[in-house]
């Protein structure tokens, strides 16, 4: 898919390792990637009861291993898709390509009821319910991508031949016991499905990806020298001019090797001999200077200079909000500073790489923090859901 061939770019692979890095930090109070923060005064006794609980969560579904590739899965994708176990209350993934259709209860305000998912086959070991997805698979999801993806409408399941129905390997799934994170705000017409943040910068990776190829080619077709061979021809008349220059071009595109063709006599042989820059070149001149000679053409003169591909890899780091000190490619277009009056300075674009990856995680702590809380309630433990989150 184009997402895949996005991820396999050097620069869009590492700007989403760097997000996905800086999102899901270990905290140093919890010892996990989360953080519980509380509304009001909480007893002692409340605080160590929900940071054990927060760690035999995060151990269950070792989210100290699969947070980052979770997150960074939710960037790539837009959205990931998860199937809790209701005895365990376990994780499972799903490989967001097998998700089919979402149907959502219009009565109920467009609440998704059921999800229909592809190829079932659960896997304890790895923690995965769909088999992994083979060289035809693929996420036609963003408009960029050549497809669309939204909600479909309805409350109840009707025949396989309706499209409420359940088609070829296709398995309905209650939404109760499906974990859906999703980059999406509601406000566009992707939901319930988010919008991959490789979509912002699909033009821009193209561009980038067309002028890469241009640049390989150009140096290779460019880059080795050329000879100019002048021929002296004297005064030969035009009609024999061009077969004198043939004939001097097969003797120096020829050399002559020893053969043994039978009868007991030694021949020589001709064999195509490309110009070589280790090869000398001999030819006849007047007393007066007047003869053939060779001339070097020179290769490409402008082999080193990549400022326009420069120019659009800023641009695609600028449209993921890396700054530039973190991958850096040449000179940094913004060196202003800000200082908050407490740690020190920080450049600008920092600031806002800062801000941009709290954004992120304010689209995902919800669902994380919801899910908490249930297996708070599944545990059998009486905390008033509001005092934290």
């Amino acid at each position: 898919t184009q997402y895949e061939n996005m991820d396999l770019d050097s620069e869009a692979n590492s700007s989403l390792d760097i997000i996905s890095e800086f999102c899901t930090q270990i905290d140093l109070d919890t010892k996990t990637p989360f953080n519980i923060h509380f509304h009001e005064e909480a007893t002692d006794n409340e605080i160590m009861i929900l940071k054990e609980q927060l760690k035999t969560w995060v151990k269950l579904n070792d989210f100290d291993q699969r947070i980052f590739k979770m997150f960074r899965n939710t960037l790539k994708y837009g959205d990931q898709v998860f199937v809790r176990d209701p005895e365990t209350y376990k994780w499972y993934w799903t490989e967001m390509n097998r998700v089919s259709k979402v149907i959502v209860n219009e009565s109920a305000g467009k609440v998704p009821e059921i999800y229909y998912i592809r190829d079932l086959n659960p896997n304890l070991q790895n923690s995965t319910i769909t088999r992994p997805p083979g060289p035809n698979d693929s996420y036609a999801f963003a408009p960029y991508m050549g497809g669309s993806r939204s909600y479909t409408a309805g409350g109840e399941l009707f025949s396989p031949n309706t499209r409420f129905g359940a088609g070829n390997n296709e398995f309905p799934v209650n939404a109760e016991f499906v974990v859906h994170i999703s980059l999406t705000e509601g406000l566009d017409v992707n939901w319930p499905f988010g919008t991959s943040v490789l979509e912002s910068i699909f033009k821009v990776f193209k561009q980038k990806e067309l002028l890469e190829d241009a640049l390989l080619i150009y140096r290779v077709q460019r880059a080795p020298e050329r000879r100019v061979f002048y021929v002296d021809v004297g005064s030969m008349p035009a009609h024999l001019q061009m077969s004198f220059l043939e004939r001097v071009k097969n003797e120096i595109h020829q050399r002559r090797i020893p053969t043994q063709s039978g009868g007991g006599q030694n021949l020589m042989d001709a064999s195509y001999n490309p110009l070589s820059i280790n090869e000398d070149y001999f030819f006849p001149q007047t007393a007066d200077g007047r003869g053939s000679k060779v001339e070097t053409l020179p290769g490409g003169q402008n082999l080193g200079e990549i400022d326009d591909l420069k120019f659009f890899t800023n641009k695609l780091f600028r449209a993921l909000r890396i700054p530039s000190s973190y991958m850096p490619t040449g000179p940094d277009d913004s060196g202003n500073t800000v200082n908050d009056g407490k740690v020190g300075t920080a450049l600008i674009q920092e600031l806002r790489f800062n801000k941009y990856c709290e954004r992120l995680q304010n689209l995902l702590g919800p669902i994380l923090d919801k899910e908490f809380k249930l297996y708070l309630k599944f545990m059998g433990l009486n905390v008033d859901s509001s005092l934290f989150d």
